[in-house]
C-alpha cells in the first residue's frame, strides 16, 4: 500500500509541472529557488517542443494563477509569465528557393526551430510602457513580446505622431532596410482585450 501510495505521488509530481517564463524569457521550474542562465532550459528540441504544445489554459485548473498549459502525454505543464509567453529574440534572414532572402523573427531561443514571418508594419510600441510587439501565432492570443535588445535596435527606426497631433506619442511609421512602412497598430486591440490589464508599468 506504501509503495501504491508512494508510486502516485511521485506521477503527479511528474505529471502537474509549474513553469516560470521570466520577463526575457527563459524556462524555469516555477519553484526554482535560483533563476538565472544556468538554471533555465536551454536545449533548442525541448523549447520547440514544449512551446508549439503551449495555448492558452481552459481546462479549469490553476486557470487565474497559470494562464497558460502546455500538454505532453499525462504531463500537465502550467506556465505563468510576466508579460507574454511569446518574446521574440532575433531576426532571421533566409534564403529561399526562388534566390531572394526573407526575414523571420525567431522566439523564446529555439533559433530557427521557432519562427514566424516578420512583418514590419505590424510592429507595435506601446508609449505607456515602451515594450516592442508583433504579431504571433493564434494559439499563444496573436500578439508576442520583443526582446528588449531587439526592441532598442527597432526602436531607433519608428516614428510617431508629432505634439501637434492630437494623438501625440502613437507609432505611425517604421523603416526596415531602406522601406519605409505606415504602421497598421492592429495589435493595440489585441493588447486591449487580452494583455493590456495584465502590463506592468
Amino acid at each position: 500500500l506504501k509503495l501504491e501510495v508512494l508510486t502516485k505521488l511521485l506521477i503527479c509530481l511528474f505529471c502537474l509541472n509549474e513553469f516560470n517564463l521570466a520577463s526575457f524569457l527563459q524556462l524555469f521550474l516555477d519553484d526554482a529557488r535560483i533563476k538565472n542562465f544556468t538554471s533555465c532550459f536551454k536545449e533548442k528540441k525541448f523549447l520547440h517542443f514544449f512551446f508549439t504544445r503551449l495555448k492558452q489554459n481552459d481546462t479549469g485548473k490553476y486557470e487565474k494563477d497559470f494562464p497558460y498549459f502546455s500538454p505532453c502525454g499525462r504531463e500537465k505543464n502550467f506556465v505563468r509569465c510576466d508579460d507574454l509567453p511569446i518574446v521574440f529574440t532575433h531576426v532571421h534572414e533566409v534564403l529561399e528557393k526562388n534566390g531572394e532572402t526573407k526575414d523571420y523573427l525567431s522566439y523564446n531561443h529555439a533559433g530557427d526551430l521557432l519562427l514566424v514571418n516578420f512583418e514590419p508594419n505590424k510592429l507595435f510600441m506601446l508609449p505607456q510602457t515602451g515594450r516592442v510587439y508583433h504579431p504571433a501565432n493564434e494559439q499563444y492570443g496573436g500578439v508576442g513580446l520583443v526582446k528588449s535588445s531587439l526592441a532598442i535596435e527597432f526602436s531607433k527606426n519608428i516614428e510617431f505622431c508629432d505634439e501637434e497631433s492630437e494623438e501625440y506619442g502613437k507609432p505611425t511609421h517604421f523603416t526596415w532596410k531602406g522601406l519605409r512602412y505606415e504602421l497598421s497598430n492592429e495589435i493595440l486591440k489585441l493588447l486591449s482585450e487580452k494583455q493590456f490589464s495584465q502590463l506592468h508599468y
